[in-house]
């Protein structure tokens, strides 16, 4: 048994297919189903069931591919120990964010990344939770930043920064002429929210809750942007995070944001690794760039002030979409 066998069996895992894994390993396929077979004979057992279509991995492959992924992931910690002792800052570094984070964060915190760590390669992945979560735990990630909780013994997780929420809803919507918001002001109100997998949507569920709000039946975004011009389209109104409405971002017409007043809803966010890193003490400095945001950019006073919707307004029915000229 080598590591090159391990690997092989992990690719054939991971694709459930002799060719894509043969292509993935860089060998020719006929290699790599022999070395599987040498593998079993090795260890007497069955690793793979092969039928024309498809790869399936017997119960036992499961586990012995589950165990040598640990190995491999072993492996490469070690040599990142080595590499990092010549230069703690240099090499690639693979980090996870979730979608309706990375694209409104990033901007604040890249010049800041580059000017202190010149020679890191920032290798960025965009997936929503539980799949940055399933590739951190295979290796596959060196760090994600993602929203608490997480429950997981085996991740490191180091706070970063709490991001209120505004409330976003159409000029002519009876809250969109308030200064601030109660938590309590939404109640009997109907939101647009997030698909699953988003964990957004769970965080807007649990303000709904609290509040005495509920979802908007029969429309479910995929992404925050969906949410916005569905408010611009006078369809609804939803919550959303004040990263996403800061500069660079460009103000929507016929959004109007809202504050709300002392304790509002919010999320938290953190940096999570593994514990049994090698990048561990890296990880650490690099956490605190992110903690280190620009002044006020967590700060919903300073946003624009919105506007006084004027007594006579057009008067807003929720679910029907403004004429456009």
């Amino acid at each position: 048994m080598n590591l090159r066998d391990l690997q092989y069996l992990v690719a054939l895992a991971d694709h459930r297919h002799f060719g894509r894994a043969a292509e993935a390993s860089f060998v020719s396929q006929p290699t790599l189903s022999t070395q599987i077979k040498k593998l079993e004979d090795e260890l007497g057992v069955i690793l793979v069931e092969r039928n024309p279509r498809k790869v399936l991995l017997t119960e036992v492959g499961k586990q012995i591919a589950a165990r040598a992924r640990e190995v491999l992931n072993e492996v490469e910690q070690i040599k990142r120990v080595a590499r990092r002792d010549h230069d703690p800052a240099s090499g690639t570094l693979r980090l996870g964010l979730f979608p309706t984070l990375g694209p409104y964060l990033l901007p604040h915190v890249l010049g800041t990344l580059r000017e202190r760590f010149p020679r890191l390669e920032l290798l960025l992945v965009e997936e929503k939770t539980p799949e940055l979560l399933q590739r951190l735990r295979e290796g596959k990630l060196d760090a994600a930043i993602l929203a608490l909780p997480v429950h997981d013994e085996t991740l490191h997780a180091e706070f970063l920064f709490e991001e209120p929420f505004l409330l976003a809803a159409p000029d002519a919507h009876p809250l969109a002429g308030r200064r601030k918001l109660k938590l309590a002001d939404l109640e009997g109100q109907r939101l647009l929210l997030l698909e699953d997998g988003h964990c957004l949507r769970d965080q807007a569920l649990e303000v709904c809750r609290m509040s005495g709000a509920d979802e908007k039946q029969g429309f479910r975004a995929t992404s925050l942007e969906t949410l916005r011009q569905m408010v611009a389209a006078d369809v609804g109104i939803t919550l959303l995070p004040v990263l996403a409405v800061q500069p660079p971002i460009a103000p929507t017409a016929n959004v109007h944001l809202t504050p709300f007043r002392t304790h509002p809803p919010s999320r938290r966010i953190a940096m999570f690794w593994r514990r049994s890193s090698a990048m561990d003490g890296f990880l650490r400095q690099l956490s605190e760039v992110f903690k280190r945001l620009p002044r006020g950019l967590l700060d919903p006073a300073t946003l624009p002030a919105p506007p006084i919707v004027k007594p006579g307004a057009a008067r807003y029915v929720e679910g029907k979409a403004r004429a456009k000229a």
